[in-house]
């Protein structure tokens, strides 16, 4: 016999299987990529005023459309870390309700963030927000080695290992059965 749903009165259909683990740790680990997306996204915050700074001391004439052009490269790389943690949090939110696009497009998500750090991280040993390319110029903002190790080498591979390992939880063969359509959720 088959319950009512509370609240419409109309038979609620079969129960639907709860998450798998290998689902749950994936999730968790969703969470904790936007957790250290957002810990970047507030340090480069507050690398802001040092990298207007050591811009003014490494070009003195710099003129106020270039002075533009590195306030709106600033901008959109804050929106782009915004973005990222969006992303991240939904793609856990979609995948604990069994969502199989959500797992396809996350897996896809992790191969454009794999294309990425093999393509882009080469070319700057610093990371992206180590450089600025003004007048034809590119200048190095980020004088810790630290620092740049950090932003630019460091957290881009932590966040990449992490995708592997959500990728990998998420087609585990536990988890078939729970991203086809009828799934519940993460409970």
């Amino acid at each position: 016999m088959s319950q009512l749903n509370p609240s419409s009165g109309q038979p609620a259909g079969p129960r639907q299987p709860a998450a798998p683990a290998p689902v749950l740790t994936a999730v968790k680990l969703m969470y904790a990529g936007a957790a250290v997306s957002a810990v970047t996204l507030i340090i480069s915050l507050a690398l802001v005023p040092a990298v207007k700074d050591a811009l003014t001391k490494a070009t003195p004439g710099l003129t106020a459309a270039q002075v533009s052009y590195v306030n709106m490269l600033i901008v959109l790389a804050m929106v782009f870390g915004l973005a990222v943690i969006a992303v991240w949090l939904w793609m856990a939110r979609a995948n604990c309700q069994g969502r199989h696009w959500a797992r396809i497009l996350s897996t896809m998500l992790f191969g454009l963030a794999t294309l990425g750090l093999v393509t882009v991280m080469p070319r700057y040993p610093g990371g992206y927000l180590a450089h600025f390319v003004i007048g034809g110029h590119a200048y190095s903002v980020i004088h810790s080695v630290f620092a740049a190790t950090v932003l630019g080498l460091i957290i881009p591979a932590l966040l990449w290992l992490t995708g592997v390992a959500v990728v990998w939880l998420l087609w585990r063969p536990a988890c078939s059965a729970f991203f086809r359509p009828q799934s519940a959720g993460c409970g």
